[in-house]
């Protein structure tokens, strides 16, 4: 099944907002109902692919048939751009201005070098494509003319199990549901689950370094990689062949969030755990931000760390994000914040972390809320996306940013980015609600995930754009990363390449010319194209 073209994941799960909800929308920020839906597809005016004969034989001659080299327009339209509200805000409006030429779908390792080359052979830049889920400008590439799309949707196979080194080798187009069902079959569970779970692949989340809900329990994507396979247009490059090495640079960090500019993943091989026996989420109340942060930090650095751990600021906490499926309820939320803590794994392991953890958290001035919040939050840990899409189709805007830092770095950051966001939208006629949660803690710091919704004003873009750009500069400013789990794509580039500096730029250019010479890969997403 394809993704809503024009917004988040199953069109059967899409549901309008209450009309309580569009009255406080109107009320509190001025939103007014947009006067017309989402272009029809088939009213797109999509110009007929400039694929050259010669180019779509060869690419025809590398995959083995026809029916992988796809011109049609509604196969290039659901492979134009990611997922991020401008990305919607644009394809709604029937802008096709970054739409591919063709769209191709290898079967194997071999096939996508061959399709490198043909590539090389003519000059034609590539875009890998996994889920689509990108929401960073990840697949809204800066080409030199047409470009193509590499849809790895067939690469989506469990290649390799060994339960004795409890590892799983994995193609990269397998979506993370699939991938968790083949792995339970064996009594495994990967155990990531970020919020794109239902439709992001294996290879994006290594391209991206993504970090999963769990990440408290179960660590990062990039954590959990062991090695992985990169064919690129000067050959294949495998990394990794034990589980630690002191043989020279790790060259898997090189590929563990390149973002499709180096080369195109083709299997990965990661560690997995035993299928928990338990898993328990339960909520708890903290008088305000800071002192919930507090307790995360103080469980973080000195344990038992839960296997999901967040905290919701005071806003988010009130207007009930935390549980996206009781926005709009009667429901009253008690002045302060709310934090979720999950637990997996044995029954005797969870009981032992669970009652230690809950007797740090009210050390720290934490009121235990029961399961229920975390029943919610587990039930609902998807939804947020199809809310978003719900909440512009009501003409509101929405959006989220993230960053990460260190401990005690956390409140100027939280500050600096509310700030910026709120001013900048606000001098543009769009004045923003701000609301951020704390979603991956580490011993040394923690992630910052903001969500920002404001009525979309004559040119939400442009306005999101400038706001963007405000909150990026605010968390440099701060000693943030421009991003944590997100990836760097276009939007976040400019600012990446201050963030690596100048020697850095320049090594991971060196790189990108070796691997790649004609700047063919994903041109304009990471670093800048020559």
């Amino acid at each position: 099944m394809d993704m809503l073209w024009s917004g988040w994941g199953d069109p059967a799960k899409a549901t309008p907002l209450p009309d309580t909800v569009i009255g406080l929308l109107r009320d509190l920020l001025g939103v007014k109902p947009r006067e017309a839906g989402p272009v029809a597809l088939e009213d797109m005016a999509v110009p007929g692919s400039p694929l050259a004969p010669d180019a779509r034989r060869a690419l025809i001659a590398a995959l083995g048939d026809e029916a992988h080299v796809r011109t049609d327009a509604e196969t290039r339209v659901r492979h134009t751009r990611g997922k991020s509200t401008p990305d919607l805000l644009r394809i709604r409006e029937g802008d096709v201005a970054a739409i591919p030429a063709a769209v191709l779908l290898p079967s194997d390792h071999d096939e996508v070098l061959a399709v490198l080359r043909v590539c090389a052979e003519h000059g034609l830049p590539l875009v890998p494509f996994g889920g689509g889920t990108s929401v960073v400008g990840g697949l809204a590439p800066e080409p030199r003319g047409a470009f193509l799309a590499l849809d790895l949707r067939r690469m989506d196979g469990l290649l390799d199990l060994d339960p004795v080194s409890r590892t799983a080798t994995l193609q990269p187009g397998l979506r993370a549901p699939q991938a968790e069902a083949l792995l339970a079959a064996h009594g495994f569970t990967l155990g990531h689950f970020p919020q794109s779970y239902e439709w992001a692949t294996i290879g994006g989340f290594a391209a991206t370094r993504s970090s999963g809900q769990a990440s408290a329990g179960y660590g990062r994507f990039d954590e959990m990689v062991l090695s992985l396979t990169l064919a690129t247009p000067e050959g294949t490059l495998d990394t990794g062949r034990a589980p630690r090495s002191a043989a020279g640079p790790d060259l898997r960090q090189l590929v563990l969030g390149s973002e499709g500019a180096f080369g195109v993943i083709t299997s990965v091989t990661v560690r997995v755990r035993p299928v928990p026996q338990t898993a328990v989420y339960e909520g708890w109340h903290f008088p305000s931000f800071e002192q919930g942060a507090a307790a995360l930090r103080r469980i973080a650095q000195d344990g038992p760390r839960p296997t999901v751990l967040r905290l919701s600021d005071e806003t988010e906490t009130l207007v009930g994000l935390a549980n996206p499926q009781a926005i709009g309820s009667d429901a009253r939320q008690a002045a302060g914040c709310t934090a979720v803590a999950g637990y997996e794994g044995t029954d005797e392991d969870t009981r032992y972390r669970r009652e230690r953890a809950a007797a740090v958290l009210r050390a720290c001035g934490g009121t235990p809320l029961g399961e229920e919040p975390g029943r919610h939050w587990a039930h609902g840990r998807y939804s947020a996306p199809y809310l978003r899409d719900a909440l512009l189709d009501a003409g509101a805007f929405a959006e989220t940013l993230e960053t990460a830092t260190f401990w005690s770095r956390v409140p100027g950051l939280y500050a600096s980015v509310r700030d910026a966001l709120t001013a900048t939208l606000t001098e543009a006629g769009t004045p923003p609600l701000v609301m951020c949660h704390i979603s991956h803690v580490y011993e040394n710091g923690a992630s910052l995930y903001f969500t920002v919704v404001s009525a979309q004003g004559e040119d939400p873009v442009a306005h999101w754009t400038r706001a963007k750009h405000a909150a990026n500069e605010a968390i440099l400013a701060a000693g943030g990363t421009i991003s944590h789990h997100h990836g760097v794509g276009t939007d976040h580039r400019d600012w990446y390449v201050r963030e690596a500096g100048p020697l850095g730029v320049d090594a991971l250019r060196a790189v990108k010319r070796r691997l790649d010479p004609a700047g063919l890969l994903n041109p304009g997403v990471l670093l800048p194209a020559d």
